[in-house]
C-alpha cells in the first residue's frame, strides 16, 4: 500500500538522491537541507519510493527542488502525483493579487514532463537560460 507523508529521514533522501544518479553530500548536510523545506514523500510498505520537495521563501520565490522517483518505481504516475499535489499547495497559498514565480531545474530529458504542469523552457524569447554552478568544499584530511 501507498501512503503519502511530509517527512524523509537524510539517509533515506541521499539514498533515493544515490538511486537516480545525483549528487551525494553528507547526512549532516542533507539534514540541514530538509528542515527547510516542504517534503512529500510516497512511501510503499514504510520504504520512500518518490519524493518532492519546494523551498519557498515565503513572498514570491517558489523553488521545486527535487522530484525524484526511484528507477524500479518511474513510470506508474508517482511523479504526477508529486508534481500535481505540489502544484495545488503553491496555488492554495495564492492570495488575490499575488504572483508566484515558480523555479525548477529540470533533469535531462525530463522538460516534456514539466511542460504538462506548465513550466517553460529556458531561453525562450524573453527569459535567459537557467544557470547554476556546484561548489564542493575542500576534502577533510
Amino acid at each position: 500500500m501507498q501512503v503519502m507523508t511530509n517527512t524523509i529521514r537524510p539517509d533515506e533522501y541521499m539514498a533515493m538522491r544515490k538511486a537516480v544518479g545525483w549528487h551525494e553530500f553528507p547526512l549532516e548536510q542533507a539534514a540541514e537541507g530538509l528542515k527547510n523545506c516542504y517534503i512529500w514523500c510516497i512511501r510503499e510498505d514504510d520504504r520512500p519510493i518518490a519524493l518532492g520537495r519546494i523551498i519557498w521563501d515565503h513572498g514570491y520565490v517558489i523553488y521545486i527542488a527535487d522530484v525524484i522517483v526511484l528507477p524500479e518505481h518511474q513510470g506508474q504516475g508517482l511523479g504526477r502525483k508529486i508534481m500535481e499535489t505540489m502544484m495545488d499547495f503553491i496555488r492554495a497559498q495564492m492570495k488575490p493579487g499575488y504572483l508566484f514565480m515558480v523555479s525548477l531545474m529540470s533533469a535531462k530529458g525530463k522538460n516534456e514532463f514539466y511542460k504538462k504542469f506548465g513550466f517553460v523552457d529556458r531561453p525562450a524569447e524573453q527569459f535567459g537560460p537557467g544557470m547554476h554552478q556546484w561548489l564542493e568544499g575542500e576534502k577533510e584530511v
